[in-house]
């Protein structure tokens, strides 16, 4: 019997060993669970964002949708460091185009003062602040314009300019325009929107929401550029395109503000600043370039062989004074598109070279009701790409366009290249 209560109290004594093990084993999952969730959390915390650009709409963040996108800007951490350590406190760098928030030039050299913060600036704080610099001569002076001055203001653009040393981050926020011009004669007003691009790289291209119906558009909108290095800073200019918005054609124009960040300094702090709105340098008509195109007309097969070659003298579409050019080859029967083929998109060049070829199939007996449209256009990823020039060749296109397919039909099977002359797109 003795045996037996022995064997007993061992198989009581299990359990309890086993129940020991199991508390502390859930201690130790619970200990290390919770450790790796606070090294996780502590190394995302200092994580770099991967983002290139924020966009703050009234305190919304909201991500470009290439995250993975390289910066487009390298950083020397040693050439930084030293400029902003050599670049006094109380430095002061004058500027024509540097103005205050009346319009006025700065009349001492002494340090600037501090700006209010435009984050909590309301839409109407411009214009209290002009009201109370208003002086009977400006009075006198803005009634008595003509009517032709007064067609010719396109409103005043405010913003304001920032640089974050810390993200290493070019801040730029798009407050407000005042004074625009009305884009739509029924309803006499605008539905106005701004494009905003980094200059000379064209790289960084934003652009704010439409705002409908109003010509004193409220944009409230801040846009944050990470990797752009400070010491680069005064070597960009920014350009910002005032557009109307238009569902049914083309957005129209309204003008332009263009900025040399050159002798502006940000070291002391947020900067509000307010601009004219100009004209569009618009290109002369004139001046379109010209196209190289080689056409086969095979008889056998009826089809027609296109070689897009080169493009040279291509005026410049922005104030970058490059443009990124393609060609679009639209195929007209009986003045019906049938087919459309398109190039490659040429970076930064006024003189590309294409050489791509393109067949397209006659659907009737030779070239009589046959005609062949090239249009050169500027590839733009924020907004409509804008034509260049046009060129048409067919039976009744007049100059080098008509002897250049005339040609081809005398001489079928064999290929003819010209240049042509690009004209008003």
């Amino acid at each position: 019997m003795a045996p037996i209560a022995a064997s007993h109290q061992q198989f009581d004594e299990i359990p309890t060993v086993v129940g020991i093990f199991s508390a502390f084993g859930l201690v130790f999952s619970v200990s290390l669970f919770a450790w790796i969730c606070c090294q996780r959390k502590s190394s995302k915390s200092n994580k770099t964002p991967p983002y290139k650009f924020v966009h703050v709409l009234k305190g919304v963040d909201i991500y470009p949708e290439n995250l993975n996108s390289k910066k487009k800007f390298g950083v020397d951490d040693k050439n930084e460091a030293k400029n902003k350590s050599a670049m006094p406190k109380n430095s002061l760098h004058l500027d024509l185009e540097k103005r205050d928030l009346n319009g006025n030039f700065p009349k001492t050299t002494s340090k600037m003062e501090s700006s209010p913060d435009p984050e909590n600036l309301s839409p109407n704080h411009f214009s209290e602040k002009k009201k109370d610099s208003v002086s009977p001569d400006s009075l006198k002076s803005t009634t008595s314009l003509s009517s032709e001055e007064k067609q010719d203001r396109l409103g005043t653009l405010f913003f304001s300019l920032e640089y974050n040393f810390e993200k290493k981050a070019f801040v730029v926020s798009i407050k407000e325009a005042r004074g625009l011009p009305a884009m739509d004669e029924q309803s006499m007003t605008s539905d106005p929107y701004i494009k905003m691009t980094i200059l000379p790289e064209k790289k960084h291209k934003v652009k704010t929401r439409v705002l409908r119906k109003t010509l004193d558009p409220a944009f409230d909108e801040t846009f944050t550029f990470y990797g752009i290095p400070y010491s680069q800073i005064q070597d960009l200019t920014l350009h910002f395109m005032i557009l109307s918005f238009d569902r049914f054609s083309r957005d129209d124009v309204i003008g332009e503000v263009l900025i040399p960040l050159a002798g502006i300094e940000l070291s002391e702090g947020r900067m509000l600043m307010d601009r004219e709105i100009i004209k569009r340098n618009v290109r002369k008509s004139s001046g379109r370039g010209e196209l190289l195109i080689s056409l086969c007309y095979q008889s056998t097969t009826n089809t027609l062989t296109v070689v897009v070659l080169k493009a040279r003298h291509l005026p410049k579409s922005d104030v970058s004074g490059l443009s990124d050019p393609y060609v679009k080859v639209n195929l007209y029967h009986a003045k019906k598109r049938i087919s459309k083929k398109k190039t490659h998109v040429k970076k930064c060049t006024p003189n590309a070279v294409f050489n791509e070829l393109f067949v397209f199939d006659i659907p009737c007996e030779g070239l009589d009701d046959i005609s062949i449209e090239f249009l050169v256009l500027d590839s733009d990823r924020g907004s409509r790409n804008e034509v260049i020039g046009r060129l048409t060749l067919g039976s009744s296109a007049e100059g080098t366009g008509g002897e250049h397919w005339k040609e081809i039909c005398e001489y079928p099977r064999r290929q003819i290249a010209k240049w042509h002359m690009l004209c008003d797109g």
